[in-house]
This record gives structure tokens, sequence and C-alpha cells, in this order.
């Protein structure tokens, strides 16, 4: 959820590593974690070292830590940056995803601290939503341009055998869990209006947040798997008997979120198999509608990069 947040241990290293638009080489990682407010890194990442990525949309937020969590080779990124630097609209989303695929991610698990909008959808809960609605106004939310035109397919925008692994990972772990639902994405940095906040429920939205519907659309033209664990830290501010959200309310919440986050993402990494059953992998195969003659040899490689 959107808001600054102060907690970051910013951890030195000597062994940074740099990634560019080759690909992946020593560096390969094939789930990609993104964390979200509250949540800058995993301290149980094993074999750890920091790679710095180069790509043709700029810098990411930080550094990726790529390393070994449960015996599977991650690739994590602080969304916001190590303290949190970063407003939902400053964030280079373009860069973040691509570079997880120059990592040789293929599959990514996007953790995100939201504001409920239902009644039965309490703080401390988690839920996996399957939809976005996306009202945000000052973002790019695509790769492509550049003398290419292409339109994927986004009807269902999460991938649905990765969700079901989160699933499943928060029931071992003793989370509450809630699969499916709308994820409403506002631009932000601001909360909602009343008014705002209202609508969006008479829309039958279950959270909302400020970053995740972007991400979702271009993991979907990288043919990334995507998946969100949304973690409900307040009733953003239309529920009559509890306060409005605050930055103060919110930071309550987020250190257990971050833990519990850990603790799931840890159970589920093992049980995501490495060859995928959906059909993400193949988001770009028809839906490239320039001509390959008219396409120039700079895009010819930045595709040749989103379509591997």
């Amino acid at each position: 959820m959107p808001a600054s947040r102060q907690h970051a241990d910013r951890r030195k290293t000597s062994t940074a590593r740099r990634a560019g638009p080759a690909g992946p080489g020593a560096s390969a990682a094939t789930i990609g974690v993104i964390g979200g407010s509250g949540l800058y890194q995993i301290e149980s990442l094993r074999q750890l070292r920091e790679v710095r990525v180069r790509t043709p949309f700029g810098a990411p937020s930080d550094a990726y830590l790529v390393g070994e969590l449960s015996g599977v080779k991650i690739a994590f990124l602080s969304r916001h940056g190590r303290g949190h630097r970063l407003m939902p609209t400053e964030i280079n989303y373009r860069a973040n995803l691509f570079g997880l695929k120059q990592l040789g991610v293929r599959q990514v698990i996007s953790v995100s601290a939201v504001g409920s909008m239902k009644e039965s959808r309490h703080p401390g809960e988690i839920v996996i939503p399957d939809q976005f609605i996306d009202l945000t106004k000052q973002r790019v939310s695509t790769f492509l341009g550049r003398g290419v035109v292409g339109h994927v397919g986004f009807g269902d925008p999460v991938c649905p055998e990765l969700a079901a692994r989160l699933e499943e990972a928060g029931g071992r772990i003793g989370a509450t869990v809630h699969r499916g639902g709308t994820y409403v994405c506002i631009e932000g940095p601001q909360f909602s209006t009343r008014a705002e906040s209202d609508l969006y429920r008479s829309w039958g939205v279950d959270v909302i947040g400020m970053t995740n519907a972007t991400e979702a659309k271009l993991a979907r033209e990288a043919q990334l798997c995507y998946a969100t664990v949304a973690l409900i830290t307040d009733y953003d501010c239309w529920h009559q008997t509890v306060e409005p959200v605050t930055v103060e309310a919110i930071l309550q919440l987020l250190h257990l979120n971050a833990e519990l986050a850990k603790r799931l993402i840890a159970e589920a990494v093992p049980k995501i198999p490495e060859v995928r059953a959906c059909a993400c992998g193949s988001a770009l195969r028809d839906a490239i509608v320039t001509r390959p003659d008219a396409i120039t040899a700079e895009t010819g490689r930045l595709l040749a990069v989103l379509k591997r």
C-alpha cells in the first residue's frame, strides 16, 4: 500500500555483479520477488549477491538481491528501493520487470501492502487477486512502441498456476488467505477521498493499492507469470467505525505483514514448477501486428529479450 516507510537495512556488499542486455549469465534466477512497503529484503537468502542490471529503460528501483531460498534461486527487488525512496509514480516499472527478464526470471511474485474495501477482508489477512482495475494516469505500462505495435491478451491478468501455489503456501503456514478478487490501482501518492472509496466499493473491488496493475501489464508483455500477495494493512477511509487510513496505522502492521510474506514465499518457492503449464509464456506469440521488416534492429533486440 502506498505511503512512505522509514524501515530499511541497506546492506553493504563487495560482491556486486552487473548484468547487461545480452543475457543473465551466472546471475540467472527463475523466480522473481518484488517486495513492497515494509519488505525491502529477505534475510534468509543464501549465497547472496547484489546484481545491478542495465536495461533499455534505465535503472531499476535498486540492485537485485540474487540468492537461494529453500533451495531455489530467486531474484529479489525492493519496489520502492531500500530506504523507501520512490513514490508509486516514480518507480521505473519497465526497468524493474525487464531487469528480471534479463536475469532469467519466468515467474514473478509481487508482495504489496493494500487497503481492504470489504468488511470481510481484515487487516493482517492476505488477498491473492485475479483482476485489476487500472486508474493510474501518469505511467507508461508497455514495453512496446519504438516502431512496434502489439496487443497482448489481458482478460485474465494473473497466472492461475502461480496464484494457486501461493494460496496453498498461505494455508500451510496458517495465514488467512482470500483467493480471487479485484485490486483497484490508483495513482497516489495521496490516499482516496471518501467519495472515491465509496465509488470503488460500489464496483465490488476487494483491495486498493498503487502499484500492481502497472506491473501486471508489463509482466504479461514480458511473458512472465505474475501473481500478487496483497497484505491488508487498513480499511482505506470508507469504514464508518474505523479511523481513516494513516501512515502511522499502516506502519503498525507492516512489520508483521512483512514477516508473514517472507514465510509464505519460503513455503511457496519450492512448490512452484520450473516447467510452466500456463499460457503466460506465449503472450507475445500472436500479439505483434507490425511487419517484421518494419521493425528496427534495436527494437528487434528488445523484443528478443521479451520473447525468450
